[in-house]
């Protein structure tokens, strides 16, 4: 029987045990802005989750809602602004953004040191080499859940799904950073059910339901599962099978309420981290 990884039950213990007694010890809140732009609904949903928990942990919040129409102008200004805001320590633009806009540009002008969702070249290139600032919240996340289940990284073989830039890459160099061995799949490799059944350490995050059957999965591997889908009959499901998949992991994420709220407790850790930082705390 797999042992579930509860996202929720650690992210709530995180928030609470580490993150709202070191703010209560700053001689200000950590201050994080949240840029939306458009209304997309799914959009809405996680801002106003990371609103909502930011708000329980002491942070000075602020959210910028910006119309689906914002010229890139317009929205690098905000960010331009933010940047310059001395009780800010922290700045999300919320992905995707509206097809006219450069996102590119946009995470480029946030300031490195206010970046706390990790997507800034310079932070990227920090991860890459080692020494990250701050890590993108997804992967930080999943790292969280392997290391506090005991999941013995080092000298394992671990299979990432996905190579974006937000979670796929990323999570590779954390997982080489413990001494695991890394493959990363994607949409060209060859035969993806031999290279799962593989790994001793399974991360699947390209966003397909269940695109992988439980008879993939190696006997004892621990499974994160950071795809979250929506069926054509409203529910919800990962990139893995669950049912099927828990029959033969040691580990496993369920969704929801696996990697997602480890994700925005990672973004308060970061956006700690950057007021501790500015305050020489």
């Amino acid at each position: 029987m797999s042992q579930v990884l509860d996202g929720r039950a650690l992210s709530r213990r995180l928030n609470q045990e580490v993150v709202r007694p070191a703010v209560a010890g700053l001689s200000r809140p950590p201050g994080l802005a949240v840029v939306l732009v458009g209304q997309d609904p799914a959009s809405q949903v996680y801002v106003k989750r990371k609103t909502l928990v930011a708000g329980r942990v002491g942070f000075l919040h602020r959210q910028i809602d910006l119309s689906a129409d914002t010229s890139q102008e317009a929205l690098l200004a905000c960010i331009r602004d933010l940047n310059e805001d001395p009780v800010i320590d922290g700045i999300l633009v919320q992905l995707p953004l509206p097809p006219h806009l450069d996102g590119q540009a946009v995470l480029d002008t946030i300031d490195p040191s206010k970046d706390v969702d990790g997507f800034h070249a310079e932070n990227a290139g920090l991860l890459a080499q080692g020494r990250p600032r701050f890590v993108p919240c997804t992967p930080l996340g999943v790292m969280r859940l392997l290391e506090d289940a005991g999941v013995e990284l080092s000298g394992s073989h671990a299979v990432v799904l996905g190579r974006s830039d937000i979670v796929g890459k990323p999570m590779a160099h954390l997982l080489l950073q413990q001494n695991a061995t890394v493959t990363i799949c994607h949409s060209r490799t060859a035969d993806l059910a031999r290279e799962v059944a593989r790994a001793d350490v399974l991360v699947a995050a390209v966003g397909r339901p269940n695109l992988v059957p439980g008879d993939w999965i190696q006997e004892g591997a621990a499974v994160v599962d950071v795809g979250i889908n929506r069926l054509e009959d409203g529910s919800l499901c990962g990139d893995v099978h669950y049912e099927s998949a828990a029959k033969r992991a040691s580990w496993i994420t369920p969704v929801p309420g696996g990697v997602g709220p480890m994700t925005i407790a990672m973004l308060m850790a970061n956006t700690l981290q950057s007021a501790r930082m500015r305050l020489g705390a």
